[in-house]
């Protein structure tokens, strides 16, 4: 099976940024472009504890913070803002420190509300895809914090997975295809919602 060199590793977050918007991406990840904003400030303060990296065990679950990820086979890399391992007796993964099998389920934090689209919900299959090659698992769903409503959003990736390949991990993905063409697409003024909520609407 062909694998992704280093180099060529695209960032998890990155998925997001595409199916979001393609401008987006080409100015972070091509121009190194970032601005803060309310909408940024607002996501820093709801990762505080989630970035801490710190690991607690409660009973029958499992938690793990800022869970470095990685995968050659499918060509990503990048952070997992929160996986929780449940005690499982039916397969699981193995745990260092830990008796039993568990069974993870990324959770992915986000400031605003859930939307109709499936940018967030790309990204976090993504992180599915990448603690299943580590794990040698099968991961069927995960969950979305929301810091407006302060709610969990439970995902199924059944529905998600070939949107993961089709913007990132597929032979030629969209995202790639952008990254190696070095240039920053001109704003796609179709969305008011889109215009509004970035940071990059403006560059």
């Amino acid at each position: 099976m062909d694998t992704f060199k280093d180099d060529d590793l695209l960032p998890i977050s990155a998925l997001q940024h595409y199916a979001y918007c393609p401008r987006q991406f080409a100015l972070i990840h091509l121009e190194q472009i970032w601005e803060e904003n309310r909408f940024t400030a607002e996501g820093q303060l709801l990762h505080q504890r989630v970035n801490s990296g710190e690991t607690e065990t409660r009973g029958d679950l499992h938690i793990a913070r800022t869970l470095r990820l990685r995968s050659t086979r499918l060509g990503l890399t990048g952070i997992a803002d929160v996986v929780e391992f449940y005690r499982t007796e039916r397969g699981g993964v193995k745990l260092h420190g830990c008796s039993g099998a568990w069974q993870p389920l990324p959770v992915e934090y986000k400031r605003g509300r859930s939307k109709t689209d499936d940018w967030d919900r790309l990204q976090l299959c993504a992180q599915a895809f990448c603690l299943e090659e580590v794990f040698e698992t099968t991961i069927q769903e995960g969950a979305i914090f929301y810091g407006k409503p302060r709610r969990r959003e439970q995902v199924s990736f059944q529905a998600c997975r070939y949107l993961v390949k089709d913007f990132g991990t597929s032979k030629s993905p969209k995202s790639t295809r952008l990254r190696d063409s070095r240039y920053a697409p001109t704003v796609l003024r179709t969305s008011r919602f889109r215009i509004a909520h970035c940071s990059k609407a403006a560059c």
